[in-house]
Order: structure tokens, then C-alpha cells, then sequence
């Protein structure tokens, strides 16, 4: 490809095709942005579909987002974008094993996103042609694509989604499997240095925490010793009355303030939302309460935030061994992991155990949508509503914490209930007017609600089909048979928790 060169103010170059517009490049520069394009304007918007083939509901970026002037997107026009010229460099630009320059392109943005630490962005504006292109891409390279970014099961499912009488297919199946594998490690853009904390910007630090008081404690003496400390520590404690020491909490210990609210209402989310209400930082950190954090937690997390002028970011979430783990170990898990953890890009996920917003769109959002309580999948939806505002949840790897997961306590505690069938089973907030009887919904209707509320249809079709075609293919070959005589089941399960989603949905988000 022939890229001309642009050096920023700052002494950057960034390569591009096309012709952009330099002065608002120029400021595209200096953010959190990698890669830029103006592709939806272009016949780009929501191209390569198939892509649904594999992803379906779990990846964010499946569709291009709404009316926003800036957003993550990895649909790039080869002929008009940019891309700095350290990332175009370290990604080793468009792999030429791609009939198409179209789908090149597409490969490019779609692995700079999923894989490498890179930022992709849709601009309106950065270039003015309208040039409405016709995206076409061969079933050669569609399974190229294929066999070198995924499992080899995922091109099998393509081909019977696609049509297996189908002689083409084969042709190009058969192709992709004989001359390309899988590509495992793709290189990582390594991370910006960070700058010093500018100004004097206000935190607010969210516990939602049940049944845990002893990890809670152990949290607020990380959070005391913190290099950068907290304004307000906000924790919301749905303990009963009966388990519970109101005396553990003394404000006056810390040198921030403290506010506890005893929580009389269920769930988490309602937990999260209570806590919001009462934030007064401009910045939102979320913790869970069975955490631990090195001193430097908030401090990094106010640095990559600054540097990258950035909204949002997710910090590494580290699993302990078990519950009785600390910091130090921390660093050997950390030591173990090496460069795998350095990068930062927009992330295809978010985790209220570690995670730090802007107040700003905090309240755009009001908070977590309640109808998740009792089930799983709030953050996730948080996440992806973030992204809707055009706001990129990066990756944060300097803020790091480690997750001690113990056995008992937190607000799983009031969703275990959700395994339980007959009378003995307590209602769950999802069940609304209609309680659970004799077949339990799977997946969890929480999920499927996610599913229905944030993707299409036909993505949910996608879903659904992969779902029942890894539930019959997973497993021994002996006792394949049982597994197909257990589908009827299955799909009414299916249908059972589509139908509690399909309900939540005509209720809406709610926030109180």
C-alpha cells in the first residue's frame, strides 16, 4: 500500500490514505485513539456479518454503534484512514494472504481490536468523501479468516450454517484448512508511559459487600494506604441484622470519609446504585469486597485515564489460589504472567471488581439496571452501555488487584436460590409475576435478557444454533446419543429463559 507520512505537533507520525483532515487528526492524536476512519459514511457501517458465525452475542463490536460522532469500530476503509505509524509498524500493517483488500483491511481492524492493544475509532467527519462501496468477500477468504483467527470447529460450524451440499463451501474450506492454522500469538502495542496525575482529581470508591465484613475491613486498610488517596469510600452492606457488628465500621479510622448504608433492599446492582447516589468524586472506582490492592491501585488508575483522555478503564483482575492469599502474592502472579499483561485498547469486557468511570457518564447512565439482580451479567451491560455513549472501556494492566473468591458470603449468596426447583425455592427478582415451577431456564434469563437488549435478532438466532450444536458436539462419543435424546429438554429450558428475557425487556431498564 502506498501511506503517505504526517508528523503531529508533538512530533508523531501517523500514516493514512486518502485524504483526511489534518487539523481535526491532529487532535484525534493526542486521545486514546490508534487507528482512525470515517468507513460508516463509506458502505463500511456493520460489514462482514458472518463474523456472527462465531461471536454472535459475545463480542461487543459484532455491531457498529449508533448515531455517535466517535466510536470503537474495527471496519476500516483501506482506502481512507489513518493509523499511527508505531501501531501500523508493530501490527506489521495488512496481511496479503487475503484475496481482497476489502477484507485485508477488515482483518486488520478486527485483530488491532480483539488481540493487540490497538483502539480502532469511526469519525464523523475525519475524511468527506461519501463513497458508498460495495464490501464483497469471497468464501476463500471468508474462511481464511476463519481458520487463521479461531479454533477449527468454529469454520466446521461456518460450513454446516452455510450449507455443507454445498460444493463452493467445501472448495473453500478445504483450501483455508490445507495452506493456513490458527495464528496464537499476535503482537501486543505495548502501553503509553504514563503521566503524572495533573490537577487534583476526586474519588469516590464503591463497596457493595454482604456477609463479608472481615474482607470489607481488610479493603478499607488497602485503601488507607493507598498512594493516591480516595476522597470518599461509599460501602453498602446487605449483612442481616442478625450476622452482622455495625461497631466494625469506625469512620474516624480513615483519612477519608466514610459513609456505610445498611442495605434493606436486594441485589447488587441496587447495592451499586444506592452507592452512586451519594458520590460526590468525579471519578468512580468499583470494587467488590473480596479484593486486595496494591498501594498504587488509584493512582495508576487517574494516570491511564489522564494520559489517554480517556472515560473509562478496567484494571487486571487476578484470581487467587484461595481466600487466605495477600499482595504478595499478588506480585508473583503478576511476575508470572510477564508481557502477556501489557497492553491497554478498548477491552471486550468490564468487571465492577475492578474498574474506574468517570462521573460523568456514570450519570449519564444513572447506574446498573436492576433487572440483572438475582442473575449475572450487569457489568457486562454496563460496559457495552458505556460504548453506546462512545465512551472506550480501555484496559488498564498498572492497576491490578487480586480476587480472593471465598466460599461463602457476597450477593450470590441470594441468587444461589436460582438452582433450587419446587416449594422450597425462594423467587428471584427476574421471575417477576411468574415464579420458576419444574423447569429451570438455561441459560440464566439474566444473560438472555443481556442478549436480547444489546445485539439483534439474528444474532441471537446465531446464538441459539451454536448453543445446541456445542451441547451435542462437547463430550464423549458415548454417550452422544443420551445427549441428543436430552434436546427436547434443552430447548425448553431455552425457551423458558427467553421467555423471562422477553419480559424484562418489555418492562425496560430500570434503575430504583
Amino acid at each position: 500500500m502506498i501511506l503517505s507520512e504526517y508528523r503531529s505537533k508533538s512530533g508523531e507520525l501517523i500514516l493514512y490514505t486518502g485524504q483526511p483532515d489534518l487539523n481535526k487528526l491532529e487532535q484525534l492524536a493526542v486521545g486514546y485513539g490508534d487507528i482512525w476512519h470515517s468507513s460508516f459514511e463509506q458502505g463500511y457501517k456493520n460489514a462482514f456479518q458472518d463474523l456472527a458465525i462465531q461471536s454472535s452475542v459475545l463480542f461487543w463490536y459484532i455491531n457498529d454503534f449508533e448515531g455517535l460522532d466517535e466510536c470503537v469500530s474495527w471496519r476500516i476503509n483501506p482506502n481512507f484512514f489513518a493509523v499511527r505509524k508505531s501501531v501500523w509498524e508493530t501490527l506489521k500493517g495488512f496481511d496479503s494472504d487475503y484475496e481482497n483488500l476489502q477484507m485485508q483491511a477488515l482483518d486488520f481492524g478486527y485483530n488491532s481490536l480483539r488481540n493487540q492493544g490497538v483502539v480502532p475509532l469511526y469519525v464523523r467527519g475525519l475524511y468527506k468523501e461519501v463513497v458508498t462501496e460495495k464490501i464483497t468477500i469471497s468464501p476463500r477468504d471468508r474462511y481464511v479468516f476463519y481458520i487463521k483467527n479461531f479454533k477449527i470447529d468454529h469454520a466446521l460450524f461456518m460450513l454446516y450454517r452455510k450449507g455443507i451440499w454445498r460444493i463452493s463451501e467445501w472448495k473453500a474450506f478445504l483450501y483455508a484448512k490445507n495452506n493456513f492454522k490458527q495464528i496464537i500469538d499476535r503482537p501486543l502495542f505495548a502501553p503509553r508511559t504514563l503521566n503524572p496525575i495533573q490537577g487534583a482529581p476526586t474519588v469516590s470508591y464503591i463497596i457493595p459487600t454482604m456477609l463479608r465484613q472481615d474482607f470489607t475491613l481488610r479493603l478499607l486498610d488497602d485503601l488507607s494506604n493507598q498512594s493516591y488517596l480516595p476522597t470518599q469510600v461509599v460501602v453498602v452492606d446487605a449483612t442481616p441484622e442478625n450476622s452482622r457488628d455495625e461497631r466494625l465500621y469506625d469512620e474516624d479510622k480513615y483519612s477519608f470519609e466514610l459513609i456505610v448504608k445498611w442495605q434493606t433492599t436486594k441485589g447488587s446492582c441496587r447495592a451499586r446504585n444506592e452507592a452512586i447516589s451519594v458520590c460526590t468524586g468525579s471519578y468512580i472506582i468499583f470494587g467488590d469486597d473480596d479484593i486486595r490492592i496494591p498501594s498504587d491501585f488509584i493512582e495508576n488508575h487517574l494516570k491511564l485515564l489522564q494520559t489517554y483522555n480517556a472515560g473509562a478503564c478496567n484494571g487486571l483482575d487476578i484470581m487467587a489460589d484461595h481466600s487466605n492469599q495477600d499482595l504478595n502474592d499478588l506480585t508473583i502472579k503478576l511476575d508470572a504472567i510477564k508481557k502477556k499483561r501489557w497492553f491497554v485498547g478498548s477491552i471486550q469486557m468490564f468487571s465492577n471488581a475492578n474498574s474506574c468511570v468517570k462521573k460523568v457518564y456514570v450519570d449519564q447512565l444513572v447506574g446498573n439496571d436492576i433487572n440483572y439482580d438475582g442473575g449475572y451479567g450487569e457489568d457486562g451491560d454496563f460496559g457495552i452501555s458505556l460504548l453506546k455513549l462512545g465512551v472506550p472501556v480501555l484496559h488498564n494492566p498498572f492497576s491490578t488487584n487480586l480476587h480472593l473468591k471465598p466460599s461463602s458470603g457476597g450477593y450470590r449468596f441470594w441468587g444461589s436460590q436460582a438452582k433450587i426447583l419446587g416449594k422450597k425455592r425462594k423467587k428471584q427478582p427476574w421471575e417477576l409475576d411468574t415464579p420458576v415451577k419444574w423447569i429451570r431456564p438455561v441459560p440464566s434469563p439474566t444473560l438472555m435478557y443481556q442478549f436480547c437488549k444489546q445485539f439483534s435478532p439474528e444474532q441471537l438466532t446465531e446464538f441459539k444454533h451454536k448453543y445446541f450444536f456445542l451441547f451435542l458436539m462437547n463430550g464423549s462419543k458415548l454417550t452422544f446419543i443420551f445427549r441428543l435424546l436430552k434436546v427436547p429438554f434443552k430447548l425448553l429450558q431455552f425457551q423458558k429463559s427467553l421467555f423471562y428475557a422477553k419480559k424484562l425487556i418489555k418492562l425496560g431498564v430500570r434503575t430504583q
